[in-house]
């Protein structure tokens, strides 16, 4: 009777404790592990982009177009662009690059040497090439001269397997300069290059081409300019056009590159042209400015040919390099901190995609308020 009474006992306290869990998990919130976390802590759920804002208003969280980003919103990109220049070693990364590009540097201008003497004199391009000795400091364009003259002094140049063996070496050098840069915006964009051998070289051969064609085509535009302007008859508006036109033209030329560059070299879903507008368009004026500033300081302050000696030109325009270089990283790091700011879709394609299935970091995920 005893054994009857203790066990009922035990499954009356058992009952009570059933019964006390069953109240506790009806009445007690449920935690669920948030599946997206972005940069700074802000949580996000990739089902729903008006979900994935981070608790802070007027602030451009579910702006469609850089343009609809407030102040408040401004200040938090530019905050974090000045912190990701440390975070990043911008610095550091540019001085890597301008080695390669250094290595990369004189087999480009055997490349379009080369390319040149096929459609005109190779003895005409140093005069046609003249127009960037205004875009390069003072003195360095000597560097550019000599390796021109070192390619001329080697004799006619012509189609055929010769030409092509050492135009596709020539190419492949300058390609290592390319892929240095993809590299460095990779660091800025939070990404890991997954791109094959294959694919990540023909990209960088792509741009290599793109390079050399571009400059082809300016010289074409230097040489032919004047011819059509003559035709025209316009005199002495010709003239300003000729002297002060250039520059307008060589801005938008460098704006499309960077742009280009910008959508198609980070390992990422590209993203849309109007997302990376801003950063093409910040660092193509940085950049004339920049270039300007360092050619005045260069011709007038800076004495690196009685410091360096005969290495004072390449010192010059390894500076120049460095700063070129430094500026095209920052409009990418500016560009992704834009892209950062809103949990909208950013990236190229048919149809919007949710946060965190967008294969860009800094498009799935949303940078804290500074």
């Amino acid at each position: 009777m005893d054994r009857i009474a203790r066990r009922g006992l035990i499954s009356s306290v058992a009952l009570a404790g059933v019964g006390v869990a069953a109240r506790y998990l009806t009445t007690a919130p449920v935690e669920r592990a948030a599946p997206f976390a972005a940069s700074g802590g802000a949580t996000l759920q990739p089902s729903n982009d008006d979900a994935a804002a981070p608790p802070s208003k007027g602030r451009g969280r579910f702006a469609k177009t850089p343009a609809e980003i407030p102040a408040k919103g401004w200040r938090d990109i530019i905050w974090r662009t000045y912190e990701q220049i440390n975070d990043d070693r911008l610095l550091a990364v540019a001085a890597g690059v301008v080695f390669y590009g250094l290595l990369a540097l004189f087999p480009a201008i055997t490349a379009l040497v080369s390319s040149y003497a096929l459609v005109a004199d190779p003895q005409t391009i140093r005069d046609h090439l003249s127009f960037l000795a205004g875009v390069l400091p003072a003195g360095t364009f000597s560097v550019v001269e000599d390796q021109i003259a070192r390619v001329l002094a080697k004799g006619e140049v012509k189609l055929g397997a010769a030409f092509l063996f050492s135009f596709a070496l020539a190419l492949w050098s300058a390609n290592g300069g390319m892929k240095a840069i993809i590299d460095a915006l990779n660091v800025v964009y939070d990404e890991e290059e997954k791109r094959g051998f294959i694919k990540l070289n023909a990209v960088s051969l792509a741009f290599t081409l793109g390079g050399l064609l571009a400059v082809l085509a300016a010289i074409g535009l230097v040489v032919a300019a004047p011819i059509l302007l003559s035709m025209v008859g316009l005199g002495t508006i010709g003239d300003l056009l000729l002297r002060f036109g250039r520059w307008p033209a060589l801005a938008v030329m460098i704006l499309a590159g960077l742009a280009v560059l910008y959508r198609f070299a980070p390992s990422r879903r590209s993203p849309q042209w109007k997302w990376i507008s801003v950063g093409s368009v910040s660092a193509t004026v940085i950049w004339l400015v920049g270039s300007a500033a360092l050619s005045y300081y260069l011709a007038n302050y800076g004495a690196y040919d009685a410091t360096y000696g005969s290495l004072g030109a390449a010192i010059g325009l390894m500076i120049w390099m460095w700063m070129s270089t430094i500026v095209v990283l920052l409009g990418a790091e500016l560009n992704s901190e834009i892209e950062h700011q809103t949990v909208k879709d950013s990236t190229a394609g048919p149809a919007a995609k949710p946060i965190g299935h967008r294969g860009a970091k800094m498009a799935d995920t949303v940078g804290a308020p500074r």
